[in-house]
Formats: structure tokens, C-alpha cells, sequence
């Protein structure tokens, strides 16, 4: 049910996208535009880059319910040790398939693949605003790294 995302889901996956930003849009409409974050032209680049893993829950019928956007990051620096993170660019699952442990299968798959491509940890941000997100991480065993902070001028 899980698998790497090929060219045949980009159209559901745009309907995800769409579905994860209006969350973003209605949330902070300040920051967030009631666009997809990327087009169909950018998607058939981000699915082929092995650096950009792209994974797909997809039901019984082939129809994909969820996705988990990756992103292999190596931080090193002078400052920073020399450690493999995937990063967890986006996450969503189906509005109304949520609830049914989707999300959850997609995340402990990314997290295993992680292991399996010898990354040391597994990273992601949430918008403060979406708050059922960050309790669903909590479920998932995650923990603050860092805090983003504002001021609105």
C-alpha cells in the first residue's frame, strides 16, 4: 500500500496539496496563498530525484490517500556534525480517510527508510497553527528540536 510516488498520482497528489494548504491558507492567510505548493511540471522533477523521496499510501484501487514528502539533508559544517537527516517536507493524508492509521503507516515508512539509508534522525516542521498535527507527531514519538518564533510588524 505504500510505495515511491510515480508520474500517474500527480493528479491526486495536487488534490492533497491543495487540501494541506487550505489548512495553511485558513490558518494564516496572512502567509499562506490558496495555491499548491508545487505544480504538476515540479512534481515529475521531485518524484525522480533520488534525493527527494516522495512516498504514496494507495487503497485497494491504486488510489493514493496520503503522501510523505522527503528531502535527504546533509548539515555538515564547521559547526555542524557531518550526519545524514531526512527531512519530512510534507505530510498529508486524505481529509477524509484521516483517523484510519494512514498517516501513521506513511510516517513509520519514512522512518524506516531512514534506517534503512543510514540517515542518524528524522526531522520535520509544524505550523503552529495546526495544531492536530503537532499532537499526532507527539503520538508518533517526536520531539522539539527548535522553536520558529515571530513578530508581526
Amino acid at each position: 500500500m505504500i510505495r515511491r510516488a510515480e508520474e500517474r498520482d500527480i493528479p491526486r497528489v495536487l488534490a492533497l496539496l491543495r487540501q494541506v494548504n487550505m489548512v495553511h491558507h485558513l490558518g494564516r492567510p496572512d502567509l499562506f496563498r490558496p495555491e499548491t505548493k508545487y505544480n504538476a511540471d515540479e512534481l515529475r522533477g521531485i518524484f525522480s530525484d533520488p534525493e527527494r523521496p516522495v512516498f504514496v499510501f494507495a487503497d485497494g484501487q491504486d488510489t493514493v490517500q496520503g503522501y510523505a514528502f522527503c528531502i535527504l539533508q546533509h548539515p555538515g559544517s564547521a559547526l555542524m556534525t557531518d550526519i545524514l537527516t531526512l527531512y519530512i517536507d510534507d505530510l498529508c493524508v486524505e481529509e477524509a480517510c484521516r483517523g484510519q492509521g494512514i498517516g501513521r503507516a506513511l510516517y513509520e515508512h519514512v522512518r524506516g527508510y531512514a534506517k534503512q539509508i543510514g540517515c542518524y534522525n528524522l526531522t520535520l516542521n509544524v505550523w503552529a497553527l495546526n495544531e492536530s498535527a503537532l499532537k499526532f507527531y507527539q503520538k508518533c514519538g517526536l520531539v522539539p528540536q527548535k522553536y520558529g518564533m515571530e513578530t508581526i510588524l
